[in-house]
């Protein structure tokens, strides 16, 4: 199912064109020879080169069809472009718990999560919460181990690494 609006950041963008064009131009045409090369072998029915590498198409192409859907539907927008005191997509942020521990955290696209660094979905529910408030501003979030009080310190729009 594709969403209407993919909102992605241009390098989040360029990482997903360059995985689609790694997949084309090079995986699927070295597996496309392997299963070539296995099916020349004879007997296909016990021969596993032939079936993983058949296997292995599939899922490249399973994967070609999601990225090229995703890419279609993506809106690029550059967090630097964005002038604005409310957190909006591509914002980066820093946020005081309230045990007084302060985080920070990167608006952006679903396909650019990574909360290891901080990158959090616009549609996640911290995401969803921070959206469109201010510096001071307490936002109550809703995470499964119940709900904390976030209050934001800082906002910035620059390019998120």
């Amino acid at each position: 199912m594709i969403q209407k609006n993919n909102y992605i950041t241009p390098r989040g963008h360029k990482k997903l064109v360059d995985e689609l064009e790694s997949l084309l131009r090079v995986e699927r045409p070295e597996v496309t020879k392997l299963v070539q090369w296995a099916a020349s072998n004879g007997d296909r029915s016990e021969n596993a080169d032939y079936l993983y590498g058949k296997r292995r198409l599939r899922e490249i192409d399973r994967r070609v069809r999601f990225l090229s859907q995703r890419l279609d539907a993506a809106l690029v927008v550059d967090p630097e472009s964005i002038k604005s005191s409310k957190i909006q997509f591509g914002a980066t942020l820093q946020v005081s718990d309230e045990e007084g521990k302060l985080r920070t955290y990167s608006i952006v696209g679903v396909d650019e999560v990574n909360t290891a660094k901080g990158h959090i979905s616009w549609q996640s529910p911290i995401g969803k919460a921070l959206i469109g408030k201010e510096v001071g501003d307490e936002v109550l979030v809703k995470i499964p181990a119940g709900e904390v009080t976030l209050e934001i310190v800082k906002i910035i729009y620059q390019s998120i690494e």
